[in-house]
This record gives C-alpha cells, sequence and structure tokens, in this order.
C-alpha cells in the first residue's frame, strides 16, 4: 500500500494523508481529487470501484481508502 501513498502525495502533495481523517467531510479533497484518486486505484489494483463505493466515508482517510481496496480485492 506504500504505492497508494506515494500516488496520493502525488496528487495533493499540501496533505499529509498519513494523519488526515476529514479528506472529504472536511472539504480537503475536490471531486477531481477523488476522480483521479478512484481511477489509479482501480489501475494500481485492478479492482472496479462502484457507484455505491463512492462514498465519502470511503475515501475520508487513508485509512479508510486502504480498507475500500482491501474489501474490492477479497470480492
Amino acid at each position: 500500500m506504500d504505492e497508494l501513498l506515494t500516488f496520493l502525495k502525488t496528487v495533493r502533495p499540501d496533505i499529509d494523508f498519513t494523519t488526515a481523517t476529514n479528506l472529504v467531510s472536511g472539504n480537503i479533497l475536490k471531486s477531481i481529487d477523488i476522480i483521479t484518486i478512484t481511477s489509479a486505484i482501480e489501475s494500481i489494483y485492478g479492482v472496479e470501484i462502484s457507484l455505491d463505493d463512492l462514498k465519502p466515508e470511503n475515501y475520508d482517510s487513508l485509512d479508510q481508502i486502504k480498507a475500500l481496496i482491501e474489501k474490492l480485492k477479497a470480492e
């Protein structure tokens, strides 16, 4: 998952993804950021993120993004 953190830092180098816990609910990530992150997750991990998974709570922190990836990989 280190590649995820590396990618996230390239998308938004101004954010400390290791400590931020309100990325969506705090309006830190913008819509384009979420689209970019979603596309990268699908490409890097070979998963498909459905509309049902595009929920703010799945993107609010690094841990939640990792949990989404793990859930999708297990399906």
